[in-house]
């Protein structure tokens, strides 16, 4: 599997197969996160509660599994020396605004499935929702543009 994921990947980039197929996974889960989102609009509150967990959880994979070790290992050791350059520049953009992003997520989802003290549950949910829907698509909009830094074909 570890030769699969190396191989070249299929979007026509410089990209690996597991760096593809991470923005393919990423992609699908801001558009599940508007999917919810329309649901969360119709009423549709059940469901809107299942999409917007899975979305997170599908997020909270990538971003664990690989994106925090990418940024340690081939981003960190350029800061701040090489901050005016865009592949440095570029994904720790992408990095500020998607850890808050995450957090702020993954705490709406845990509030939402009822899995926070009480003392930490908020009463404007609409507020909170809203702002980590725009902060992850703006998070999003931000990993294709390092995608396209990093590895765009020359």
């Amino acid at each position: 599997m570890g030769e699969f994921l190396r191989k070249p990947g299929f979007l026509g980039t410089q990209a690996s197969m597991l760096i593809d197929l991470e923005l393919v996974v990423m992609v699908l889960a801001a558009i599940l996160f508007t999917i919810g989102w329309r649901l969360a609009v119709s009423k549709h509150f059940r469901a809107h509660r299942w999409i917007q967990t899975g979305a997170a959880t599908l997020n909270a994979a990538v971003v664990l599994g690989s994106m925090v070790s990418s940024y340690w290992s081939y981003v960190l050791p350029g800061l701040p020396a090489k901050l005016d350059q865009a592949y440095i520049a570029v994904p720790t953009a992408h990095a500020i605004v998607g850890l808050i992003a995450f957090i702020l997520g993954v705490f709406v989802v845990l509030r939402g499935n009822g899995l926070v003290p009480k003392a930490l549950r908020f009463s404007n949910y609409k507020a909170f929702m809203r702002t980590s829907y725009v902060l992850y698509m703006f998070a999003t909009a931000l990993g294709v543009l390092v995608y396209l830094v990093w590895y765009r074909a020359s």
